[in-house]
C-alpha cells in the first residue's frame, strides 16, 4: 500500500469513527469572503403605471444612491396581481444565493385599498438569484391562505435562523381574530422559499392597534446587549430587542421624540454600514409622499441616540424610493450590477453635435432643449442613450446630470422632463435611431408615436417636425460624439 493510499484510508477511518461517536468532521475553512464595500437597495416607487415593480439603486457610502436601469424597473411581476411592493432581499448564509420576496399587489389597477386589505392576495411573489444579476422567473407562494378570513399578505421580510437552519419569513395579514379585524404579523418557516410551514401568529399588539410592517436585523457582537433588533410600524416606529428571533422581545422605545410616528412614516429598513459599528434606520415618508428618510446610530438598542440625517447629507437618486430593503454588497457585485443595468449617469454619456452648426450641441437649459455652443456646465449637453422607454428596439435620451429625466416632445416642442411612468411619456420619449437624413454617417431620430416626424432644431430650439426640405434634413441630423 502506498503512503498516499494509507493516508487516505486512515483519514477515511478517522472520519467514520468521529461520525459514529456523534462528532462533527471539521471541513477545511472556506476561503474568506470578499468584504462588503457598497450597498444595494431594492424598492418600489408608488402607484404609477410601473411604480409597483422592483427597482434597484446602488451606493458606495450608504447615503448617496444611484438608480440602476435608468430609473426603470429591473424586475416586473407577470403573475398574481401583476404588481409588487415592499421588496426584501435575503442573502443565504453561504452567500451564493439570494431571494427577493415582495407583496403581490397593484393598487394602480384601480382595485382600491379596502379591497386590497380585505379581499386581496394572500400570496407573496418570490424571485431567486445566484448573483443579484441573473434572476429566476417570479413565483407565487400562498403563505397566508390558511389564516381564517385572511385579506392580504403584505410587507414580507425574512431572516435566517441558525438554530434551526432555515428561514423565518414574516409578513402582515389583516383578518378578524378574537372579534378584532386588524393587521397582525404572522410567520412561517422555509428552507428553499418554495415549501413553507403553516402560518402562525407572531406579533399581535394589544386592543385594536394593528401592526402593518416589521423588520428584524441581527447585530454582530450583540452591540447594545441584544442579538436582534426589530423595528415595527404599529402606530409608532417601535424599536425592540431580543436574543431570539421569535420570543423574548423587549420594547426599547420609538422615534416619536424625533417628530415621526406611524402617522408620518412606515416601511422601516434596518441595516449596518459596512466595516463599522454604525447602523441605519430608513423610514418611508409615505404621508408626505417624499420616500425614504435616513436615521443613523451607533447603538440600535438606544433609540434616544438616533440622528436624523440632514437633507444635505444624503441623496436618493432620481426615482422616489419607497418601502424596500438594503444589503451590503462586494465591489465585484457592484461592478456586475452596473454592467447589467447601468452605473452612474456619467458613465457612457454622449453628446449630439449639430451637422450644420458643428459648434453647437444638443443641451437642456432650464428644462427647455436647444443647440448651443460652449455649453456650461458641460453635463447639460451629455446624454445617456438608453433602450427606448416604450420600445427597447428604439432609444431614449436620459440626462447625464438629471438621472431619470428624459428628452420628451410635448405639442411638438421639446422639454427635459422627469419620467412619470405613463405610457404617454414613454411614447413621447422614445425614438428610432436611423441613418442621418443629411449624412448617412451621422444619425437622425424618428419619433416613436409620430413616425412622420423627426427631432430637428429650428432657430436653435428643438422641435418635432415632418422633414421635406434639404434644410430640414440638415437640421435633423446629428453626430454622436463622446
Amino acid at each position: 500500500m502506498t503512503h498516499l493510499l494509507r493516508r487516505t484510508v486512515l483519514v477515511g477511518l478517522a472520519g467514520a469513527l468521529l461520525l459514529a461517536l456523534g462528532l462533527t468532521v471539521l471541513e477545511r475553512p472556506a476561503k474568506a469572503a470578499a468584504p462588503y464595500t457598497a450597498y444595494l437597495m431594492a424598492h418600489f416607487t408608488g402607484e404609477s403605471a410601473n411604480g409597483e415593480q422592483i427597482y434597484f439603486a446602488t451606493s458606495t457610502d450608504g447615503l448617496h444612491w444611484t438608480d440602476l436601469n435608468s430609473s426603470l424597473p429591473v424586475l416586473t411581476s407577470s403573475i398574481g396581481e401583476l404588481g409588487v411592493r415592499d421588496p426584501a432581499i435575503v442573502r443565504a448564509p453561504s452567500g451564493d444565493r439570494f431571494y427577493l420576496i415582495a407583496t403581490d399587489l397593484r393598487i394602480a389597477a384601480g382595485k382600491g385599498w379596502d379591497v386590497a386589505q380585505h379581499d386581496g392576495s394572500t400570496s407573496l411573489v418570490v424571485w431567486e438569484s445566484p448573483d443579484l444579476v441573473t434572476w429566476s422567473a417570479p413565483r407565487l407562494v400562498n403563505v397566508a391562505g390558511t389564516i381564517p378570513d385572511a385579506g392580504c399578505a403584505w410587507a414580507p421580510e425574512a431572516i435566517y435562523d441558525p438554530a434551526s437552519g432555515d428561514y423565518v419569513v414574516y409578513w402582515a395579514t389583516i383578518s378578524p381574530r378574537n372579534g378584532v379585524d386588524k393587521a397582525r404579523i404572522y410567520y412561517s418557516r422555509t428552507r428553499d422559499f418554495r415549501t413553507f410551514t403553516a402560518a402562525q401568529l407572531y406579533i399581535d399588539r394589544p386592543g385594536t392597534q394593528g401592526i402593518i410592517d416589521t423588520q428584524i436585523l441581527e447585530i454582530p457582537g450583540s452591540v447594545g446587549g441584544y442579538r436582534y433588533i426589530r423595528a415595527s410600524g404599529d402606530g409608532q416606529i417601535t424599536i425592540e430587542g431580543s436574543n431570539q428571533i421569535l420570543t423574548g422581545w423587549t420594547r426599547l422605545g420609538d422615534i416619536s421624540h424625533l417628530g415621526y410616528t406611524g402617522a408620518q412614516v412606515e416601511g422601516p429598513i434596518l441595516h449596518q454600514y459596512n466595516g463599522r459599528d454604525e447602523w441605519g434606520l430608513w423610514v418611508d415618508q409615505y404621508a408626505a409622499g417624499r420616500g425614504y428618510l435616513p436615521l443613523t446610530t451607533t447603538n440600535l438598542a438606544a433609540p434616544s441616540g438616533y440622528r436624523v440625517r440632514a437633507a444635505s447629507e444624503y441623496a436618493l437618486g432620481a426615482g422616489r424610493k419607497r418601502h424596500g430593503s438594503i444589503i451590503g454588497i462586494t465591489q465585484a457585485q457592484l461592478t456586475a450590477l452596473q454592467a447589467k443595468w447601468g452605473g452612474p449617469a456619467s458613465a457612457g454619456t454622449r453628446r449630439l453635435q449639430s451637422v450644420n452648426f458643428p459648434d453647437r450641441y444638443l443641451r437642456h437649459s432650464n428644462f427647455d432643449v436647444r443647440i448651443d455652443p460652449n455649453v456650461s456646465p458641460l453635463a447639460d449637453s451629455q446624454w445617456r442613450i438608453v433602450p427606448g422607454l416604450a420600445d427597447p428596439a428604439g432609444v431614449s435620451l436620459e440626462s447625464s446630470n438629471f438621472p431619470g429625466w428624459y428628452l420628451r416632445h410635448y405639442d411638438y416642442d421639446f422639454v427635459l422632463a422627469k419620467y412619470d411612468g405613463t405610457a404617454t411619456f414613454r411614447g413621447d420619449a422614445t425614438f428610432r435611431r436611423v441613418a442621418g437624413l443629411a449624412d448617412s454617417s451621422a444619425a437622425s431620430f424618428q419619433s416613436y408615436n409620430f413616425p412622420d416626424r423627426y427631432i430637428r432644431h429650428s432657430n436653435y430650439l428643438l422641435r418635432l417636425d415632418p422633414i421635406s426640405t434639404a434644410t430640414g434634413r440638415a437640421d435633423a441630423t446629428f453626430r454622436i460624439t463622446s
